[in-house]
């Protein structure tokens, strides 16, 4: 490497590492907090912080370059590390009627908020993050579909604070509602894992019912995490087939990240990882994906969030009941068949 290419890496790293060590500073704080409040994620603590700021004080233009870096280069990163959470041995070990329950409510989820959506006229990027986070899995699923269709920060923000909303409005509805309904703690632990947008909100609302929902409840979500993969695939694909892509045109269909989440998910089933290991990844991941989340916050507006008006909140009132609705139909079926 010549002095002149050496030179400008130099201030590259000088520029960007200022805006890398507030969003990291930022995310301890927020997993730190995360763990006196439990059904909120770290992910979501984060996002309110970066959020917060940029509404109350001015943030320095010094931190921008690391902050733009955060936001895509350290979420990128999480993705991948979230992978290693999932088991595929522990998946296919739940059966095949509740990984049917799992495919069923992230596609009809999906694809009911994407056409109740245009019946609403909200923009298709608004609507297939609304549709990524309350299908799949919450925050983590906005921002990884963020990065295929590239969506407005507004709209990011939205998704978000909808995945707040509602997911823990469900922390005491769903297990209040199997509870009248008379099901077990194991098909409440499927219908909770199986509805319940953000893991943290299943852990809390699992943890809430005993401890055989919550192992099921985890498991089933970490089903519908596996799902994140396949979903941007086919959104990637179906936008360019149809001239609607709203990324780089050159981006490929299934996005680097995406193919290391899988790797990662592939190295964790061998069982070759030790659980030490798997704990400190997973507390890694955490960071990173508050990082990005961080900065993501940095770059909303409270004022234009106002703007956005009550359809994007009628739409997550309405994904909500029909992941809910779709989830208890398919813990139903399954006990009678």
């Amino acid at each position: 490497m010549n002095k002149i290419a050496l030179a400008k890496q130099n201030s590259r790293l000088r520029t960007t590492l200022p805006g890398v060590l507030v969003a990291t500073v930022a995310a301890v704080a927020a997993w730190v907090i995360a763990r006196f409040l439990p059904g909120i994620s770290a992910l979501l603590i984060a996002i309110v912080l970066g959020a917060l700021w940029s509404n109350l004080a001015p943030v320095p233009a010094v931190l921008d370059r690391g902050i733009a870096f955060s936001s895509k280069s350290l979420l990128r990163a999480g993705i991948v590390l979230l992978g290693f959470q999932l088991s595929l041995s522990a998946i296919l070990d739940l059966g095949v009627g509740v990984l049917l329950i799992v495919i069923a409510a992230v596609g009809v989820t999906f694809m009911s908020t994407l056409w109740v959506g245009k019946l609403l006229g909200i923009s298709l990027t608004q609507r297939v993050l609304i549709a990524s986070g309350f299908s799949i899995c919450g925050a983590a699923a906005v921002a990884a579909m963020d990065e295929t269709v590239k969506a407005k920060r507004e709209e990011v923000a939205t998704a978000v604070g909808l995945v707040v909303l509602f997911g823990t409005i469900m922390i005491p509805l769903v297990p209040f509602l199997g509870g009248a309904l008379g099901l077990s703690e194991h098909d409440l632990g499927i219908w909770i894992g199986a509805s319940t947008h953000e893991v943290a909100q299943v852990v809390a609302a699992g943890g809430a019912v005993g401890g055989a929902a919550l192992g099921v409840a985890v498991t089933v979500k970490l089903a519908r995490v596996l799902m994140l993969a396949p979903v941007i695939a086919g959104v990637s694909w179906t936008m360019k087939r149809s001239g609607q892509s709203v990324g780089k045109n050159n981006a490929p269909i299934v996005p680097l990240f995406i193919v290391g989440f899988i790797v990662a998910m592939l190295v964790r089933t061998t069982g070759i990882v030790p659980e030490s290991v798997l704990g400190a990844i997973q507390i890694a991941q955490t960071l990173l994906l508050s990082a990005a989340m961080f900065a993501l916050g940095l770059g909303l507006n409270f004022r234009a969030l106002i703007k956005v008006g009550a359809k994007p909140v009628i739409l997550g009132l309405i994904s909500t009941g029909i992941i809910m609705s779709v989830a208890l139909a398919g813990v139903f079926i399954q006990a009678y068949i």
